[in-house]
């Protein structure tokens, strides 16, 4: 019975194949918003924005952190194509608070020479990881 509500889902990246599993149910952040995916969902491709997928195996909850990219939602398949991929245990802590703290500082001062929007991406892809770690 359990069964019948599984999906396939595929995470990858330029590096790797991060998962291949099957999940009954999973969470991920796009740029219309936090989605949630059941299987039949509405066939559907969206942009995937940095946030944590959450993958509801039949006894197991794992989390990942996705970069950009994109997501490819069939009704029995769910494809995530990120830029990075990434488990909670791969994140160093204290290299994401390094990179946090050298964000907020290029923010902070910006100038011509700094690139604003990169800095806002590394700031929150650095909270992100941050996030994943305390919250395994």
């Amino acid at each position: 019975m359990a069964e019948e509500r599984l999906f396939e889902v595929e995470i990858i990246s330029p590096e790797r194949v991060l998962y291949t599993g099957s999940v009954n149910f999973v969470e991920l952040t796009t740029s219309e918003g936090e989605i949630g995916v059941y299987k039949n969902h509405i066939p559907m491709t969206s942009v995937l924005e940095p946030g944590v997928v959450i993958l509801h195996e039949e006894d197991e909850i794992k989390r990942a952190a996705v970069y950009s990219g994109f997501v490819v939602i069939l009704k029995d398949k769910v494809k995530i194509m990120a830029e990075v991929a990434e488990w909670p245990d791969e994140i160093d802590k204290n290299r994401a608070e390094e990179a946090r703290i050298r964000a907020e500082r290029r923010l902070k001062e910006g100038g011509s020479g700094v690139n604003m929007a990169r800095a806002e991406a590394a700031l929150k892809r650095s909270i992100l990881r941050l996030s994943l770690k305390e919250n395994k």
